[in-house]
């Protein structure tokens, strides 16, 4: 970091907190001037010799460009190596006041730590984000870990208008998974909306998005999907009944949805987000794993074109491959997303910050696109495969072309009426350590937070058959599918057979019973 960089920094943090961050360094350098000082004075043969010094003043140089480029708010467009990274994250740190040289904490937050280990895993970022007003609030003696925490989020905004949403304006990480992030926006419209006690939701079979309207408090509404040939899709005179039904008055909110498990497919986000601007009601959409789609983000940026959409929530980990426990809250007015984040109480974890500003700068945007463009022909092939495979067992692969994600074949030929020859199948994949696949039988009924769902994990009371899940997600491998495929295979045939068997005794017994009552 230099007088550049540093005076870059303040248009993040205010300057008097930069300035301290600055001083605290200064202490490090000073430290390294008198051993390089004592050194030199040492071994003046070698020292000094002009190809080391042009050497290090090239490294030097270019990881002032580096840091420039990050501090100016944009993702680089070519990934860092680790040891910049690190670099990068040891000259926030030492911006930290528990880091400075001769540092006196007599406080209850001194950022101490008593394990030499977690502090190397957390860089000693030790301070986390905001203040106990504001999550996106900068500490005064924190600076690095501020820095950290604004550079995070104008690197991940950059990359959501690379992915698709262009208008965007604000966003923020938050240390949250995707259900309690959605019950933070929920809480916010709280106070914009003190009548309002329902919110409606076109029905997708997944508990935490349910659960988040319940914990926030609200009453969801729930409208069942329409069919569509083997889609479900949003039943959108459903919806404007209800709200004509309801009053708008007293509905906080419509709660849509992008990234789902086929045969569900994306909510009709435009129709709903002109809907929301007709009757002045606030829009929030599950984007859960929506990021890693170019339809999904299409559907975003057209439903604030032609109508109303709040806020978007998604995933860290299943959008940036980062471990699970953040979220993404943005939206395309940054005073509405600035609320949500001063209502979250407390400070907050650095940690899901870290990972993916590391991620993102290890990657660079150009590596982030070829993830997505790699993601999209892995769908196709796994469409491809999928649909080959259904053929020879005389399954078929449901036609769901607005999925862009997730794709779902037939179980028809296991016994649909049987929930354990359908469920069988996805404990044997288990077992064979296939991971992510889903099996669905029809009519189970699960109650969830006193709400009674028919049919559940197919988000309808009664699709017309059994069926398989499997979706090409982020950072899939064409072994992956390969492999996927041939183990599918072969749990198919096992199947079959057990199948089989269980036929034929039953047709014996049926038969022997038959026997027995002509004797007698």
């Amino acid at each position: 970091m230099n007088a550049e960089n540093f005076g870059s920094s303040e248009r993040l943090v205010a300057a008097a907190y930069v300035r301290q961050g600055a001083q605290g360094r200064r202490g490090h350098e000073l430290l390294l001037r008198a051993l390089l000082e004592q050194f030199s004075t040492e071994k003046k043969d070698n020292i000094n010799q002009p190809d080391y010094i042009k050497m290090c003043l090239l490294l030097i140089s270019k990881f002032r460009s580096y840091l420039y480029i990050i501090i100016k708010g944009k993702c680089p467009e070519d990934g860092w190596d680790e040891s910049t990274i690190e670099l990068f994250l040891h000259e926030l740190a030492i911006m930290d006041s528990n880091n400075f040289l001769g540092n006196c904490g007599v406080g209850e937050r001194e950022g101490r730590v008593a394990s030499g280990l977690v502090a190397r895993r957390h860089y000693r970022l030790i301070h986390g984000i905001g203040r106990s007003g504001d999550i996106s609030a900068v500490q005064p003696k924190a600076a690095g870990s501020s820095l950290l925490n604004k550079l995070t989020n104008s690197v991940v905004l950059d990359i959501i208008k690379l992915a698709g949403v262009q208008t965007v304006t604000n966003c923020f990480v938050v240390p949250m998974a995707t259900g309690m992030s959605l019950t933070l926006c929920f809480l916010t419209l709280r106070h914009k909306r003190p009548k309002a006690k329902y919110i409606i939701w076109p029905r997708i079979d997944q508990k935490s998005c349910f659960k988040s309207m319940i914990t926030a408090g609200f009453e969801p509404v729930v409208i069942e999907n329409v069919l569509e040939g083997d889609e479900l899709r949003t039943d959108i005179e459903a919806v404007e009944a209800k709200i004509k039904a309801l009053g708008a008055e007293n509905i906080l909110c419509v709660h849509s949805t992008t990234s789902c498990f086929a045969p569900r497919v994306p909510d009709r986000l435009e129709e709903l987000a002109v809907i929301c601007a007709n009757y002045d009601i606030p829009h929030i959409v599950n984007n859960a794993y929506g990021v890693q789609s170019s339809k999904c983000m299409h559907l975003i940026q057209q439903g604030a074109r032609v109508g109303r959409v709040d806020a978007f929530v998604q995933s860290l980990d299943k959008n940036f491959m980062v471990p699970v426990g953040g979220a993404i809250i943005a939206g395309f007015d940054a005073s509405f997303i600035q609320e949500i984040s001063k209502m979250y109480p407390g400070r907050a974890s650095a940690s899901p910050s870290l990972d993916v500003l590391i991620t993102l700068l290890s990657l660079g945007a150009s590596g982030y696109k070829q993830l997505l463009k790699e993601r999209k022909e892995m769908f196709s092939y796994l469409s491809s495969g999928l649909k080959k495979l259904a053929d020879t067992h005389n399954e078929r692969l449901l036609n769901t072309p607005h999925n862009p994600i997730s794709l779902a074949m037939s179980l028809k030929n296991l016994d649909e009426n049987n929930d354990v020859a359908v469920t069988q199948l996805g404990s044997m994949l288990f077992t064979r350590q296939v991971s992510g696949a889903r099996v669905v039988p029809c009519g189970s009924v699960q109650t969830v937070n006193n709400y009674t769902f028919k049919g559940f994990m197919s988000h309808s009371n009664d699709y017309p058959c059994a069926y398989l899940n499997a979706a090409s997600a982020i950072g899939i491998k064409k072994q992956d599918v390969d492999v996927f495929l041939k183990r599918l295979d072969k749990c198919l045939k096992t199947c079959r057979k057990e199948g089989n068997k269980e036929k034929s005794v039953n047709e014996i017994h049926d038969s022997n019973t038959g026997t027995e009552q002509l004797a007698n």
